[in-house]
C-alpha cells in the first residue's frame, strides 16, 4: 500500500495468502487517525478472489469504527463481480 494524502493505492494480490495481512494493514498503528476521508484505489492489484471481499468488508467495518468516510475505486471488474455475487456490493462505499 502506498498513500498520497488521502489517497491510498493498493497493488499485488488480494488473495487467501495476503487477505489476513491486508485486512490489518489499512489502520494498523493509527496511521490514519485524523484522517476524515480516505480513498482507496485498487487499480494496480493483480488478483483477487473471495478473500478481496472480505477485506473490503473489514476496511469499511474499520472505517464506521474509527468515524472515517471510506470510499473504493477503480476496483477491478472481478472483484465487482464477486461483490454482487456475494450480495454485498450495495453495503460497499464502491464510487466511480
Amino acid at each position: 500500500m502506498q498513500r498520497d494524502g488521502n489517497r491510498i493505492t493498493v497493488s499485488g494480490r488480494l488473495t487467501l495468502d495476503t487477505a489476513s495481512k491486508a485486512a490489518n494493514a489499512l489502520f494498523d498503528g493509527g496511521a490514519l487517525a485524523g484522517d476524515d476521508l480516505l480513498v482507496v484505489d485498487l487499480s494496480k492489484v493483480e488478483a483477487v478472489d473471495s478473500s478481496a471481499v472480505s477485506v473490503l468488508l473489514q476496511w469499511s467495518r474499520q472505517a464506521l469504527e474509527k468515524g472515517v468516510q471510506l470510499s473504493f475505486v477503480n476496483l477491478p471488474p472481478n472483484l465487482c463481480s464477486l461483490a454482487k455475487l456475494y450480495d454485498v456490493a450495495a453495503v460497499l462505499p464502491i464510487s466511480s
